[in-house]
């Protein structure tokens, strides 16, 4: 299910959390946190190009973003922080 995380003049930011269907076998109990698989997306509306992470990067973005809403961070610390990850390796984008 994805949930905007933020949206401004230059990115939007879209957490995607989609579940993961147990399979025949699983030894889960019905107890259990549900299984799930995603990451975020991060469009830089000026380049034209998004991101995605996935994994241990989506984990230390998630930090990151909790440790400046702890700290009540002004728009240009939170571009700051956004913008440290539209270095990496993206995709153009074509339609969103």
């Amino acid at each position: 299910m994805p949930t905007m995380v933020y949206n401004s003049d230059n990115f939007v930011v879209v957490e995607l959390d989609v579940p993961v269907a147990r399979a025949a076998g699983d030894t889960l109990e019905a107890s259990d946190t549900p299984l799930s698989r995603g990451g975020y997306e991060i469009v830089d509306k000026f380049a034209r190009k998004e991101i995605y992470l996935e994994g241990a990067m989506a984990q230390h973005f998630r930090e990151g973003v909790e440790e400046l809403a702890r700290n009540e961070p002004t728009q240009d610390q939170v571009e700051e922080f956004i913008g440290r990850y539209t270095g990496l390796p993206q995709q153009p984008l074509i339609l969103h």
